[in-house]
């Protein structure tokens, strides 16, 4: 056999149905890493196992630290997939001999790729094409086996799951895939975002040093998240205040982010700036209940989770009026052009200034993100392999 095995479950009466979930992109390490593509591929093993208990579910993973629910078949490569190049050639070359050995009836690739020589019918997720929108922030490589692979994938598989409509127009007009292939299916947000109780908050945020109030901003320092942008308006935000508030930014360092940094100094912000890294996710929910303000400026995003992880906690939110963030922002969150600075600033100052518009976009941030749960995620997904499993039973 070309894997080891890991069973959550009692043993059960073999099932009719056999789903392998490639989700060897899963990561539990504290890094960036471990943030996006992490969070979908746990919530939709977590959930799909619970979905139908009459599934077979297999799931292809390369973290061993990571716990699966009950239901869920893990498998490990015996390649590894700690270097991409490994994971490449485990999915493409050996892969598909594993899967028809197992006699899998469906393959889902959870992050862009599927594996392309096989037969079984396949499902793959698209999250974003950042990679061909802006390809400065990534290695020629990386670059050119995202695109190609993307592309091939998308054509390959009998569905494609998009996470926003944005996405799923980016991926009609840009690889050429029917519309009537594609379906959009919105991530979830965690339970765990949520409105905690103010006492417990002041307490923590005060022992973790954090200001008492302050404007927030989460995401992986990138040129694409816009974190120059965002400085350069809150610099104009600082000239229309007398008592303006200090900014955090919570995230791991990604692609370019020394500009970010020396930017802060270009503009004599160190001393109201704070950097707090990469942020676990224990941490995430506290520091969300303790921000006065969530300002999410980027410039583009297939879902943008950290909006809805931020409007679900109960704190007005502004954002971008481009990609998919318009979808997530509902009316719950103000959404500006993220290259008018001067907009973007009046917008942190006109929301900081009014308490009764703050409290409006609480309570509609709260009644907009409860529908985006991983449950209906999970149950949607397990419905698209129901209708091609039945396409392929009728062809």
């Amino acid at each position: 056999m070309a894997y080891n095995e890991r069973v959550s479950a009692t043993s059960t009466p073999p099932p009719a149905t056999h789903i392998g979930l490639i989700a060897t992109l899963l990561s539990t390490a504290s890094s960036y890493r471990s943030a996006g593509l992490h969070t979908y591929s746990h919530q939709l093993l977590h959930h799909l196992a619970a979905t139908d208990p009459q599934v077979d579910w297999h799931a292809f993973v390369g973290d061993r630290a990571y716990v699966p629910p009950r239901g869920l078949h893990l498998h490990y490569p015996l390649l590894g997939v700690r270097h991409p190049l490994q994971r490449i050639i485990w999915e493409q070359s050996m892969l598909p001999g594993l899967a028809k050995r197992m006699g899998l009836q469906l393959m889902h690739g959870l992050a862009h790729a599927l594996p392309l020589l096989s037969h079984i019918p396949g499902v793959v997720t698209v999250h974003d094409l950042s990679f061909m929108h802006y390809p400065q922030a990534f290695r020629p490589g990386n670059r050119l086996y995202l695109s190609r692979m993307t592309a091939r994938s998308c054509r390959r598989a009998r569905r494609v799951i998009a996470v926003s409509q944005a996405t799923a127009h980016d991926i009609q007009h840009t690889f050429r895939i029917p519309a009537a292939k594609i379906t959009v299916i919105y991530n979830g947000v965690d339970p765990i975002y949520r409105p905690l109780a103010p006492a417990d908050v002041a307490a923590y945020c005060q022992k973790a040093g954090w200001p008492e109030q302050f404007i927030l901003t989460v995401g992986t320092l990138e040129p694409r998240k816009n974190h120059i942008g965002l400085l350069d308006a809150y610099a104009r935000y600082r000239r229309l205040t007398d008592q303006p508030l200090p900014l955090v930014i919570g995230g791991g360092k990604g692609w370019y982010y020394d500009t970010i940094f020396a930017r802060v100094q270009a503009l004599g912000l160190a001393d109201d700036v704070h950097f707090l890294g990469f942020v676990p996710l224990d941490r995430l929910p506290w520091l969300y209940n303790s921000a006065t303000l969530f300002v999410y400026p980027s410039l583009y995003e297939g879902f943008g989770l950290p909006l809805a992880e931020a409007m679900a906690c109960g704190i007005p939110s502004i954002t971008s009026d481009c990609s998919s963030l318009p979808e997530v922002a509902g009316d719950a969150a103000l959404c500006v052009d993220p290259r008018q600075l001067d907009n973007l600033a009046a917008a942190i100052h006109d929301v900081l200034g009014s308490p009764q518009r703050q409290q409006a976009m609480r309570q509609a941030g709260l009644a907009h993100t409860a529908s985006f749960r991983w449950d209906r995620t999970a149950a949607a997904t397990a419905h698209v392999y129901q209708q091609v499993l039945q396409s392929t039973h009728n062809a």
